[in-house]
């Protein structure tokens, strides 16, 4: 029996203009009216041999249905030459193997110029894909979208290659910045914006029902929201393949240096101020929004220790018969990485003193002048601190690989040195995840633009809170107008507080 192979993938068929019925046509033809077999691989790349149709040919072929192949082009098995050879070898051994658009020969000779096709052909498809990167760079230098990436809130004009605003889908990316930045929101944070948008019916750019926090996250962090929309900036060479390999062998999509992001203006839907609100409470939301205990705390999730950096959280302790609420920075839960210091400090006295802080902030003209007359200000920038924090910690994975690298070699057991091969390589990750995380603060802090779109969302809110009446506030009030204004309060030896605003 004759098979004949076909495959042309959808990129090939709308450039080159392959098409499946010629190729199956001149297959037939080569066959001289001899009934043939079908296989047929439409919209399959040519870069991995794992191919429905092209498995069941080869099942057929090892099990003796199928005696004879024939093959328009080389290139059909793969563009790849190791791949081609693979098949054509694995063909050979049971069967006769016949292409359309050459001559092949089972010799020396057939062999070599089989090669020769093949490495031109692998060498045709680098060029293609090298001409339609740059192909893709030109149109994104001329202003245009060079793939619908099906933004939600935006509808993708083919004729101009331009993003419109979608009048309904951008009412919703509204809400979800103002129910996530403004206050007396009626939802608490991401989860709770994903859950209200499903109760309400409002389908997904899919038109699915559910919505799932992690679409509304990375709604929220898109800069494309304020018109600034960036093409080039992930490499997905590679990723085509995934769906063929195990997990661990994956190619995940990888960033682009910023300097080769192509920056593209496309109609704004959120004001840059909100924006930048938005930035700073997700960098946030984990602490603001934990899981709340049995008791309520005024300052739940904004407490560190200043001496060990361990978080403080708050507890009932008994001191002299009596029961007191504390917060402490000591971690008696398994797991823990680190104990703490033992920090202790009073919950009555720290919330007050935040909370006049606080008070200071909003009832002065110059809210942060007035504080730092009346309150220790802190003499670095959070941002500062965690600089400082994170080159401590590269300096001591750097102590700790030099003084493996030096065990390793004292030691001769295989496994005592398979243990340091793998914690080596777990460090070697670790520090190159915080070398980018030093370089992105770094951004963070020279970004005056930033910080100006930062000063500015605090003075609005302070204009709204100051409309309330602060003298009778509930606690729950209390807490959200010092959640929106404190980003973190650290506690030192001696009871000096030090608050930091955003």
């Amino acid at each position: 029996m004759i098979g004949i192979y076909v495959r042309v993938s959808t990129e090939e068929q709308a450039k080159n203009g392959y098409s499946i019925k010629d190729q199956i046509r001149q297959c037939k033809n080569k066959a001289k009216g001899n009934d043939v077999l079908e296989y047929i691989d439409e919209g399959y790349s040519g870069e991995f041999l794992e191919r429905p149709a092209l498995e069941k040919l080869r099942n057929d072929v090892r099990d003796g249905v199928i005696s004879t192949v024939i093959v328009y082009d080389p290139d059909r098995w793969s563009r790849n030459l190791m791949n081609q050879l693979i098949i054509t070898e694995e063909i050979e051994k049971r069967a006769k193997l016949v292409f359309v658009n050459s001559e092949y020969e089972k010799s020396p000779e057939g062999r070599l110029f089989y090669q020769i096709r093949g490495a031109v052909s692998e060498f045709e498809k680098a060029k293609i894909t090298e001409r339609m990167g740059r192909g893709r760079k030109e149109k994104a230098r001329q202003g245009k979208v060079v793939k619908n990436s099906q933004l939600y809130g935006y509808n993708f004009n083919t004729e101009s290659s331009m993003y419109e605003i979608h009048p309904d889908e951008s009412k919703v990316v509204k809400m979800i910045f103002d129910l996530f930045t403004l206050p007396d929101s009626p939802v608490k944070g991401i989860n709770g914006i994903a859950n209200f948008l499903t109760s309400q019916g409002v389908p997904t750019k899919r038109g699915a029902p559910v919505w799932h926090r992690q679409v509304v996250r990375q709604i929220l962090l898109n800069q494309s929201y304020v018109g600034n929309y960036f093409q080039n900036r992930w490499n997905t060479e590679g990723m085509l393949g995934n769906k063929y390999r195990d997990p661990d062998e994956k190619i995940p999509m990888r960033e682009r240096p910023e300097s080769e992001w192509i920056e593209l203006s496309i109609p704004p839907i959120i004001e840059e101020v909100q924006f930048a609100r938005a930035q700073q409470l997700i960098g946030e939301s984990k602490r603001r929004f934990a899981k709340e205990g049995l008791r309520k705390y005024l300052l739940s999730g904004l407490v560190r220790c200043g001496e060990c950096e361990n978080t403080m959280t708050g507890l009932r302790a008994k001191h002299w018969g009596k029961h007191k609420l504390e917060y402490s920075d000591t971690k008696n839960f398994s797991g823990a990485k680190f104990k703490g210091c033992g920090m202790r400090i009073s919950c009555e006295k720290l919330d007050e003193e935040v909370w006049q802080t606080v008070l200071a902030w909003l009832t002065r003209s110059d809210h942060q002048t007035a504080a730092a007359e009346e309150v220790a200000r802190p003499d670095r920038s959070l941002e500062e601190l965690e600089f400082e924090r994170i080159e401590k910690e590269i300096e001591k994975v750097g102590n700790r690989r030099k003084n493996l690298i030096k065990l390793f070699a004292e030691i001769e057991d295989e496994i005592g040195q398979s243990d340091i091969r793998n914690e080596l390589r777990d460090l070697a990750e670790k520090e190159k995840q915080m070398k980018s995380n030093l370089e992105q603060l770094q951004v963070k802090m020279g970004n005056q633009k930033s910080r100006e779109f930062t000063k500015q969302a605090e003075d609005d809110l302070i204009a709204h809170y100051l409309s309330k009446d602060l003298d009778n506030l509930s606690f729950e009030d209390k807490q959200e107008i010092i959640r929106s204004l404190v980003r973190e309060v650290r506690v030192y030896k001696g009871e000096r507080v030090d608050i930091y605003g955003f």
